[in-house]
This record gives C-alpha cells, sequence and structure tokens, in this order.
C-alpha cells in the first residue's frame, strides 16, 4: 500500500493522450443523454447540485455513465475533492473510470494524498484492474511529489498488468524519473518504447533541462526529426532557463529558417531571452508576430512584453502595451511597476501601486518588492516605511527576506546608516548575506570604517556569502587602504573555491547581440573598437574628463589603474555600437555588474560629445545618458 504524501502542486490532463473522459463507449438512453447535456452546462458548484438533485428525484443515483461524470465535475471542475469523495464512498460498485475520476480530481485540486490512498485502495480491493490511463496519472502524482520509491511500485505494476509499454504511461515514467534525477532509468524506458516520437522527447529534453543538464537536452534535441513547436520551445525554453540566452535566440532563428510555427508559449520564451539580453529589436519583431498572427494580447502575452520592454529600457513601449491590455491582472500591475523602478520612475511606480489597489486587485509579495525598489531608487524613505508597513496592517501579508532588503537599500542609499543597522537587529526574520550586503555597500558609499568592519565579521563567519559578498568585502577594505584584508579576503574566496563573475556588457546590434568581458580582444572588429577607445579617450580629457582611479580597487600604479579603467566592458560595447551604427541611433548597454563612478562619468560625457542617447541596464536599475545627464540623477 502506498503511504500519503504531503501536496505541493497541481497539473492539468496528460498531454496528446486519450482522456478518460471519452474511454467510456456505450450506449445511452435519450434521457441519459439530456442529463449528461445539463451536467456539461453547469458553470458553478450550485447548478451542478440542482442537476445532481434531479438525478437523485428520478432513481438514477446508480447509474454509472451519471456518477463518472458527476464525479469529474465536483473533483476536477469544481475543486470539491471531499464532496466527490463522499459520492464516491455511495457507489454501488465502483469501475474503473469512476476511481479514475476521482483520481484524476485529486491531481487537479494538489490532493496527492487522496490520489495515493485511492490507488492503493484499488490494488487492495483487487476486483477491479486498473488500466494505463489510471497508471499514468499516478505516474504523474509520484513525479510533482518526487515519490521515486512509490513511483518504482507503480512502475512495477505496470509491467504486471502488461501496460509498462503503452504510449501514456512510457511518457509519464520519463517524465517521472526525470524530475526525480534517475536519468539512467528515464532514457531506458525511453530507448526501450516501441515508437519513440517527438512527444516522448520532449518531454525527456524538458527534464534535462529542468535539472541544468542543458548539454544532454540539445544532444537529444539534435538527433529528434520532425521536432514540432512543442519540442523548439521546449529546447529554446531550457536554453533561457539555464543562461544560455544568447544560444536561445540562435536557435529561435533556426527554427524560422525551417519555418515551424510559434505559438503563445515560444513567444514567452524568445520575450524572456530578449529581456535577458536588452535584445529590443528582435523583441519588437516578435510582438509584431504577436499582432500579425492573431495571438491574443492576453495577461501572459501582455506581461512579457511589458517586462521585455522595461527591461530593455523601452518604457515608453511597455506602457503603451500595458495601456493596451484590455484585462490586467496582479502580474500585469508587477511587470509594469517593476519597470518603471528599475527605470527610475519611482513616482510614476508608487502612483501605478495605488492605482491597482483601487481597481480592487489585491497586491502580492512581488508587488511589494517591485514597489519598495521604486522607493529606495528615488530616495523615499518616509512613503517607503507607510508602504511597507501596510504590507501587514491593510493586506495581511508577512514581510519577507526580500522586503526587509528593500528597507535596508533605502535607509542606507540615503546615508542613514545607525537606523538601518538598528532595523536590522529588529528584524523579525534572521538577515541573510544580501541584507548585511547591501548594508555594507552602504558603508563603503558613506565612508562608515566602523559599521563596515562590523559587518565584515558577521560576513566572514557566515557560510551562505556568495561570490558577490566576498567580493564586495574584498573591495571596501581596498576603498578604505588596508590591501592586507583584501587579499586575506581574495584568499579565503579562493579557498573556498569562489570564482568571481566577471563583468560581462552586451549590446545588440543588426539583431545580434555582442558581448565583451573586460579588456577583450575577441571580437572581429577588435581595432577599430580600440581605435574609437583611443579617440574617445582623447576628446574625453579635452572636455576635462579626469580618470576616478579610487575605482580601481587594486594595489597598483597609478598609471596601471587609469588603464584598467579603460577597458572596462561597457566601454568597449559602447565603442562598438558607436563604429556599427548611424550617427544620432540610440545605444542599448547590458551589463551584468552594478556601473563604476568612472564609467557612470565618462558615458555622460560620451552621450554629449556624440550627441547619443545611451540606455545602461546594469545590475540594480537602468541608467538613460543625454545629454551629459543621467536619468538617475548620480544617485544609483
Amino acid at each position: 500500500m502506498l503511504p500519503s504524501i504531503v501536496a505541493v502542486s497541481s497539473s492539468p490532463l496528460p498531454p496528446n493522450s486519450n482522456s478518460f473522459l471519452l474511454r467510456r463507449k456505450s450506449t445511452s438512453s435519450p434521457s441519459q443523454d439530456r442529463t449528461l447535456t445539463l451536467l456539461r452546462r453547469c458553470k458553478t458548484i450550485q447548478e451542478l447540485h440542482q442537476v445532481h438533485a434531479k438525478i437523485l428525484k428520478t432513481g438514477r443515483s446508480q447509474d454509472p455513465h451519471l456518477l463518472f461524470k458527476l464525479l469529474h465535475l465536483y473533483s476536477s471542475t469544481f475543486n470539491s475533492v471531499d464532496y466527490a469523495s463522499k459520492l464516491f464512498e455511495r457507489i454501488q460498485n465502483p469501475d474503473v473510470y469512476h476511481y479514475t475520476a476521482l483520481i484524476c480530481g485529486s491531481i487537479v485540486s494538489g490532493r496527492y494524498d487522496a490520489c495515493f490512498s485511492l490507488f492503493s485502495h484499488l490494488l487492495f480491493v483487487g476486483q477491479i484492474e486498473p488500466d494505463f490511463v489510471v497508471i499514468s496519472y499516478v505516474l504523474k502524482a509520484c513525479g510533482i511529489e518526487l515519490a521515486l520509491e512509490e513511483g518504482r511500485q507503480v512502475h512495477g505494476q505496470a509491467l504486471k498488468l502488461g501496460v509498462g509499454n503503452e504510449r501514456l504511461v512510457c511518457m509519464r515514467l520519463i517524465e517521472f524519473y526525470g524530475k526525480c534525477g534517475e536519468f539512467g532509468d528515464a532514457e531506458r524506458v525511453y530507448d526501450g518504447m516501441p515508437q519513440r516520437d517527438v512527444v516522448a522527447a520532449t518531454i525527456l529534453i524538458s527534464c534535462y533541462s529542468d535539472c541544468c543538464l542543458i548539454g544532454k537536452a540539445r544532444a537529444l534535441f539534435d538527433k529528434v526529426s520532425g521536432k514540432d513547436t512543442a519540442c523548439w520551445t521546449a529546447m529554446i525554453d531550457g536554453l533561457v532557463r539555464n543562461g544560455k540566452t544568447s544560444a536561445a535566440l540562435e536557435l529561435f532563428r533556426e527554427m524560422q529558417g525551417e519555418n515551424v510555427p510559434l505559438n503563445e508559449v515560444t513567444i514567452v520564451c524568445v520575450l524572456s531571452a530578449c529581456s535577458q539580453l536588452g535584445a529590443l529589436k528582435l523583441g519588437r519583431w516578435v510582438h509584431s508576430y504577436v499582432g500579425r498572427c492573431g495571438v491574443k494580447l492576453n495577461t501572459y502575452v501582455g506581461s512579457t512584453l511589458v517586462d521585455m520592454y522595461s527591461k530593455c529600457g523601452s518604457l515608453e513601449e511597455a506602457k503603451k502595451v500595458f495601456d493596451e491590455m484590455l484585462e490586467k491582472d496582479v502580474v500585469s500591475y508587477n511587470s509594469m511597476i517593476a519597470g518603471l523602478a528599475m527605470n527610475g520612475r519611482s513616482s510614476e511606480a508608487v502612483k501605478l501601486f495605488q492605482e491597482m489597489v483601487e481597481a480592487g486587485l489585491k497586491p502580492n509579495q512581488i508587488t511589494f518588492v517591485s514597489v519598495l525598489k521604486s522607493c529606495s531608487h528615488g530616495g523615499l524613505v518616509e512613503l517607503g516605511f507607510e508602504i511597507f508597513e501596510s504590507m501587514t496592517k491593510v493586506f495581511d501579508i508577512e514581510p519577507r527576506i526580500e522586503h526587509y532588503g528593500c528597507m535596508v537599500d533605502l535607509l542606507g542609499r540615503v546615508g542613514r546608516l545607525d537606523e538601518a543597522y538598528e532595523f536590522i537587529c529588529r528584524m523579525r526574520i534572521q538577515p541573510d548575506h544580501v541584507i548585511w550586503g547591501a548594508f555594507l555597500s552602504a558603508c563603503k558609499i558613506h565612508r562608515n570604517l566602523n559599521l563596515a568592519e562590523k559587518v565584515a565579521e558577521i560576513l566572514i563567519n557566515s557560510e551562505t556569502a556568495d561570490s558577490g559578498t566576498y567580493v564586495l568585502l574584498s573591495n571596501v577594505y581596498a576603498s578604505f587602504g588596508k590591501w592586507r584584508e583584501a587579499v586575506l579576503i581574495r584568499v579565503k574566496m579562493k579557498e573556498c573555491g569562489i570564482q568571481k563573475e566577471p563583468g560581462c556588457s552586451s549590446i545588440e546590434v543588426d539583431n545580434a547581440v555582442h558581448e565583451f568581458l573586460l579588456g577583450d580582444i575577441r571580437h572581429p572588429q577588435r581595432d577599430e573598437i580600440y581605435r574609437k577607445l583611443d579617440e574617445l579617450s582623447d576628446t574625453l580629457k579635452l572636455e576635462g574628463y579626469s580618470p576616478d582611479k579610487e575605482v580601481v580597487l587594486q594595489d597598483i600604479e597609478e598609471d596601471e589603474k587609469e588603464k584598467a579603467l579603460s577597458i572596462h566592458s561597457e566601454r568597449l560595447a559602447i565603442c562598438y555600437g558607436l563604429i556599427s551604427t548611424k550617427p544620432m541611433m540610440t545605444l542599448r548597454v547590458v551589463n551584468n555588474l552594478r556601473v563604476c563612478n568612472d564609467c557612470h562619468s565618462m558615458i555622460k560625457l560620451i552621450s554629449k560629445i556624440t550627441q547619443r542617447k545611451i540606455v545602461l541596464r546594469d545590475r540594480n536599475r537602468f541608467h538613460h545618458f543625454e545629454d551629459g545627464f543621467c536619468s538617475c540623477g548620480d544617485y544609483w
């Protein structure tokens, strides 16, 4: 007998299967047909109760067809598994279809304990033989719950019953073993299928991607013949989720070349890749495809478009999409509020938050992260605390570590370090390395060595610190001229096997994304790029530019510091943009780290002397440079 398992989530009916709703084939009377039609038309559980009452009055309470439909509607459609279970208990001779209806409803409702109990009862009674559909549903529950031992038992039952090679069972087994990380078993099932098809391959590709085995996923994808939209989409999605965004866009172009139609999910995956890389032109093309091919601008697609335009620095286009959406949900508002926040429109973000609440939508955890970040970027301390306190007092939402982090950042940015430290000490939850890191960064900016050393001790003793924490800690010591301490942190970082994330900047030119690292010489046009860099440096010096060498947190000679600054990745990306695009065109650069003070000052001057608008997205926010000024007001 299988044990009950705690429920975590639910999922819909299995794809490409013969739905159990269509399996029962037998004749029915005109009266029964009329009742089935009434059941199909039920829009609410109250209407269903009325039809059910009519069935009882007419003496058909044990009609197997009607009972089957009632069980399905109560458990799957109206999420009333308990009521369906009581109905099931009154069935005098339940058959496999009745068990299937209730097992399916239990999974749809996230009641995996009920699913396993029913299957155990079915086996225990022994009068009814489970078929391949029941087996497939129980395997799905095992996969969701990562119940490896239980799933192996179900696999054994499938083999005993002679349904182990059924297509639907094989696909569920591949999915189950893949989710549990047992890829040897998943591959054996896949290889042993009488007829391996693109659907089975797609499931295995998705499982590989979920477990970061992107190389295996791509190898299998390349072998599959007759790839359909779902298969291409699964591979693109896997690449995006595993940080291989450039490869995802290349694969998308291959998909276009093969004339494979896109669907809603493909569009969202590609837009996510465009968001990460800042590939605005490609994102615009995908948006135009949505309009041309009749894909609905629903909340799913619309929210992703808003997110894409916002993360590509085109806030006006994001707002246009948002305004055009006929229906808006919490996710839609979250995308727009986050877009306004990251682009420095703090007051507008707060106003939209207020409009959302007035529209009757309840904000969630993500909403508050976005609106609190907007307060932080805008220095809106009092308003930020008012919104933070409303989480519990008005919306009954308990703040998480991310919300506390926003408040620490808010106080730290304006230099209220003592208040920030006291706030951390009063937090209801244990502060993590991210909270202390935000506070340490504020100590560095506002030159408070005493508090910085307090935090440094906490972080050094922390076992959760990541590469960013160690680098920040080393940089803080270096900024105060404590070179020995800075070196010791780097040594400890090396001993722990933690590697510094390299700075990388990308720019989209002619629908291709070009990436640059510090001092990069890999680009085929490197000679032209560095000539342009030298030319700019000379011009900037005539404009009064002087390198901020304090930014270079290394104990090296002054001329070496100047050289190190000159080859930062964002400068190389901008120079490539200047030599590769027409005059007056906006340059859009994405950087994976926080832009340094010197690059920020230099890019302001570049925007002035080249008469270009330069949009830079760094790790924290957007900077819109124009005519020597930045949208952040030098507050970032």
